[in-house]
């Protein structure tokens, strides 16, 4: 049989237009999202209801939208766009990137340069069509990440301090200088003697007289060594940037830089908007490697710090004694305000004056804080690690700090790659770690914009999932999104219900800082607190949100024996290895413990008053307070040396988990969000193994209901154990199952149990299916399920697969008054690895990848994730029933049946702009329905 007649690749307009009409019925089926807008106050319980069944538009996910080269039409910006609202996309992020093809390779492709009159033309055009599908527009200000591009001079590009050691020889008398390039400027020359990793502080001169080119070595000077100082540049060019926008990325610590950017740039692109603003700006990854210096640092300093950093820099590159830490401590501390005021502050201000919102990944290079994020409107993270100190619920955090109900994070970069293999397993599998983090507004990663002649299937960015049409399994997109929409929803309601306030050690990170090695500030603290405190909080049954000294400042108060920080309220507050800690701060901390507040410090105390003007006064309170706290039979803190286990189990000796399993399984995690109406807890098996537990939670006087977010069904779960303080029901998780669980006033009719009748024996539908590859394929008939990858004939084949069978059911089946099910078998768990980047679910699935079941041509429903199940309850007739089951694979197996892109010509013509990933894993994987399928009552 010849493969090529089943290849999902047709680009006829008759082909396109059967699928958007397709997309467009299976979105009708599902609910519209047309809920009203919350009303002022809180929904009581049936509106919260109405509305997670029927989840508003603003809740839905949205995608990371890459316009390669940018060589994008109207007609197809336009296509795309709605087939993103067919499948229950609510909004783009346009994201101009690196090109990929020539204009003269490949039909219709014209590169429109980025910030030309024809790409605002076309920008235009798609806020415009946005608007009339009721689609959300975000705007990268700018082309890839970091911010920069043509606009930016040498003059105001990232800035780092350079610095050149040179070696010397007794009695030498002068040293030539080091070249000084464009957009460089000598600090200062010092000669040290050199201890391999220390500098002998004493032996720390300067050097001034400079004649010939060269610096002059007085005359018995006690050094070995030469540092030269110099305000240097980076180099850094902008990432994956468009044509026309490929340029230094700018000094983030520069206003001057900025403000010249936001008009070259940011202006020239509001232009495309007119009076109708984009719902947001959006600043991507603060990714300015090596950006540790601007022209202005030493006056900042001075002006910040009290003193002058220019005979200290030496501290910078060696330890030169104890004051070192404390030197570093003020240069990192100089930098992250220099980042808040300088730029994200301005940035902030100008999408207020543009009547837009601000939305920015407040973390990486320069080192922004938390507290950094009190400039952003709408924090976002990414990653999907939940037991660590990680980028999403960083951005949770200081939503929940600073009263934005809203946290985005970037999703599913890099998810199970390469591009095409990932699943809507996978989707899920990742999406609910960021819920478990509290996420509530998912931004997917991505959608490659296609031109029309492009061979299937199409366009793809070099690290990420791809979420359109051209994977098979968008099939069930509709379905996913609901799920994803309405959890979106649901974790935006009411306050966040979390009892830990887990402490920051930014000066501790601060003065670890290096020349060279200014690290994401995220990554020097997630090395200083280790993995084990935020793993051992989780587990022992509690959530929480990091806080800093910042927020303390701003927003931090005592009530009682609570901890305030804006609308929260805390009981415990951990403190992961703490050294450094600033005075107010720990003043702040013992009156909170004297009321009766719970602190616990992590294998060391609070000792240290950070910064090198701290005052021997401070010092000896720091001491004092700390000694209070922690030491002596009446101490009102706790410490621990070790958090492993000892920490869970202080935590549940002095405060009831709000969420205890029994079996103890830490695969399982939960966020509780409160309203006045309701308890929320959204619970996720994040392993590839069924779970059975009894889930006991910290209320009371409340009934309990079941919500799925999977079919916007409620249903009412009877209480084994009540008690004063808690109540316990049993759960059971599928692998990689979620679980809505809801307490409230109102009581639920209980579904009534028939145990008259005799189960009848489920029907094996295993075998004997008429099976259709692609709409203009030749029928096959399958005496037993198999993967379409066993048959060379279909062995690259990706698309839709129709199989069909007549099912005569007997009467008595349809008379035994339970529940019919069409159950497709269980997933097997595959051993989990160690990947370089992303994550995946780990379980071969019995469908691969996504069907759609219908039965006497009525829809059932779509199946895409465990349990791999569809109720087919009344929907059946005695006697003979058609089933019909479309199941779609991904785009993997089409490619590894063909060469690869060859993207010589391309880098040749701009440069080498990306590298495919994963390309050795491009390799067919089963598809198909695997069985077996049965017919069973439950």
């Amino acid at each position: 049989m010849n493969t090529g007649r089943f290849q999902f690749r047709s680009r006829s307009s008759e082909r396109l237009s059967a699928l958007l009409v397709l997309f467009l019925f299976l979105a009708t089926l599902a609910p519209t999202g047309t809920a009203q807008p919350l009303a002022a106050g809180q929904p009581n319980i049936a509106d919260l209801q109405r509305q997670f069944q029927a989840p508003p538009d603003d809740a839905k996910i949205m995608m990371r939208w890459w316009w390669f080269g940018p060589a994008v039409t109207k007609p197809e910006l336009e296509r795309e766009l709605r087939i993103m609202k067919a499948g229950g996309i609510g909004g783009v992020e346009i994201q101009p990137v690196y090109p990929l093809a020539l204009d003269e390779t490949v039909a219709r492709i014209k590169t429109l340069p980025f910030l030309s009159d024809e790409f605002i033309d076309a920008l235009r055009f798609t806020a415009d069509k946005a608007r009339e599908l009721g689609l959300r527009i975000d705007l990268t200000i700018g082309s890839g990440w970091p911010s920069g591009g043509a606009q930016v001079p040498i003059s105001e590009a990232a800035g780092r301090l350079r610095v050149e050691r040179v070696k010397i020889a007794a009695n030498t008398k002068r040293v030539p200088l080091p070249d000084i390039g464009a957009g460089e400027k000598l600090l200062a020359i010092f000669l040290a003697r050199n201890q391999g990793k220390t500098i002998a502080a004493e032996s720390i001169r300067e050097l001034t007289e400079i004649k010939d080119g060269a610096v002059v070595i007085p005359p018995g000077s006690n050094g070995d060594e030469v540092l030269f100082f110099f305000a240097s540049r980076t180099g850094m060019q902008v990432k994956r940037a468009a044509v026309g926008a490929e340029g230094f990325v700018l000094d983030h610590y520069n206003r001057t830089a900025l403000d010249h950017y936001l008009k070259n740039t940011g202006d020239r692109l509001m232009q495309a908007f007119g009076d109708q603003p984009p719902f947001a700006i959006f600043c991507d990854s603060l990714e300015v490697f090596g950006s540790d210096w601007t022209d202005d640092l030493l006056a900042e300093f001075q002006r910040r710090r009290g003193y002058d950093l220019k005979p200290h820099l030496p501290a910078l590159v060696a330890d030169i004694g104890p004051p070192t830490a404390a030197i570093r401590h003020d240069w990192g501390m100089t930098l992250t305000e220099l980042l808040n005021e300088r730029f994200l502050a301005p940035m902030q201000n100008w999408a207020q004056q543009n009547h837009t919102k601000f939305r920015l990944q407040g973390y990486g290079i320069p080192p922004a804080t938390i507290s950094s994020n009190a400039y952003a409107d709408l924090p976002e993270g990414e990653g999907p690690q939940w037991k660590t100190l990680r980028a999403s619920r960083w951005a949770s955090s200081a939503s929940h700090l600073f009263g934005r109900p809203v946290t985005s994070s970037e999703t599913w970069t890099w998810l199970h790659s390469p591009v095409f293999r990932a699943t809507p397993l996978d989707v899920k599998a990742e999406a609910d770690l960021h819920f478990l983090q509290g996420i509530n507004q998912l931004i997917g990663h991505g959608w490659p914009y296609t031109p029309e002649g492009v061979e299937y299937p199409g366009w793809r960015f070099y690290a990420a999932g791809v979420f359109n049409e051209k994977n098979p399994w968008w099939i069930v997109m509709p379905d996913l999104s609901l799920y994803l929409q309405r959890l979106s929803f649901l974790l935006r309601q009411g306050q966040p219900a979390n009892d830990v306030a887990l402490y920051l050690p930014n000066s501790d990170a601060w003065a670890g800082f290096t020349s060279g090695k200014v690290h994401y500030l995220i990554e020097a603290l997630k090395e200083r607190i280790g993995d084990k405190v935020v793993a051992e909080t989780l587990e022992a049954g509690y959530n929480f949100d990091f806080f800093d000294d910042g927020v303390l400042k701003q927003l931090g108060s005592v009530d009682k024996n609570m901890l305030v920080l804006g609308t929260n309220k805390y009981r415990v507050v951990i403190l992961p290895n703490v050294e450094r800690m600033q005075l107010d701060t720990l003043r702040r901390l013992e009156e909170f413990a004297r009321n009766g507040g719970i602190v616990i410090a992590t294998r060391r105390r609070p000792a240290i008053a950070p910064g090198f003007k701290a005052t021997d006064s401070e010092q000896q309170q720091v001491h004092d307070i700390s000694q209070r706290l922690f030491e002596g039979s009446s101490a009102p803190a706790y410490f621990i040396e070790d958090e492993n286990r000892q920490l869970g189990n202080k935590l549940t000796s002095l405060l009831r988990p709000d969420v205890a399993l029994s079996p103890v399984v830490p695969e399982i995690g939960f966020i509780h969000r409160r309203t006045a109406s309701a308890e929320i807890y959204f619970l996720a098996n994040t392993s590839n193994k069924p779970q059975k537990v009894k889930a006991s939670f910290r209320v009371s006087g409340m009934n309990a209901e079941l919500w799925n977010p999977l079919t916007g069904t409620i249903s009412s779960v009877e209480v084994q154990i009540q008690s004063a303080e808690s109540l316990s029901i049993p759960l059971e998780f599928e692998p990689y199952a979620s679980r809505v669980v809801v307490f409230s006033k109102r009581t639920l009719a209980r579904p009534s149990v028939n145990t008259a009748r005799a189960v009848p024996p489920p029907m094996d539908l295993s075998r004997d299916w008429r099976v259709l590859f692609g709409q203009q394929g030749k029928a096959v008939t399958m005496d037993r399920l198999q993967s379409w990858a066993e048959n060379e004939e279909t062995r690259y084949f990706s698309g839709e697969v129709t199989y069909e069978k007549e099912v005569t059911v007997p009467a008595a089946m349809l008379q035994s008054g339970c529940e019919l099910h069409l159950d497709f078998g269980e997933g097997q768990p595959v051993t989990p690895q160690n990947l370089k980047a992303g994550m995946q679910a780990w379980l071969d699935a019995p469908i691969r990848e996504a069907a759609v079941v219908y039965l006497n041509e009525r829809r059932v429903g779509s199946i895409w994730c465990p349990p791999f199940a569809v109720n087919v309850t009344g929907l059946l007739t005695p006697g003979q029933n058609h089933l019909r089951i479309v199941v779609g694979n991904t785009a993997l197996n089409y490619l590894a049946g063909r060469r690869l892109p060859d993207y010589k010509l391309l880098n040749l013509r701009y440069g080498v702009r990306f590298e495919a990933q994963d390309m050795d894993k491009v390799q067919v994987i089963p598809s198909g329905l695997l069985g077996p399928i049965r017919l069973l009552t439950r």
